[in-house]
């Protein structure tokens, strides 16, 4: 599925299942919200925190509902994602190249 198809998909989610979009401020606070599950996945997974009895959520599953906020908010702002993806992936492989080669960090 490409990027474009997500965005078609998600919007014909919306209008087979859904209501409506949820406005921009509302989606914009459920895709806080779901980043925030993401972190927590991370922090007791990879970081020093544990897990509590019964709270095993699967990473991906997280994931994948940010990405389909993020595809809804993009979808009712006018924001061709795979366009924007493309253009944001050629400025930092003309920006980032050498920086990233030249940083004795990595």
């Amino acid at each position: 599925m490409t990027i474009n198809q997500a965005q078609e998909a998600v919007d014909e989610w919306i209008k087979t299942h859904g209501v409506r979009y949820f406005n921009e401020l509302t989606n914009m606070a459920i895709l806080t919200e779901e980043v925030g599950e993401v972190a927590r996945i991370i922090s007791r997974k990879y970081g020093e925190q544990s897990f509590k009895e019964n709270d095993h959520k699967d990473l991906g599953q997280e994931l994948a509902d940010v990405l389909f906020v993020l595809i809804c908010l993009a979808n009712q702002t006018g924001v061709d994602l795979q366009k924007q993806l493309e253009l944001n992936m050629a400025k930092k492989a003309e920006r980032d190249h050498d920086r990233h080669h030249n940083n004795n960090k990595l």
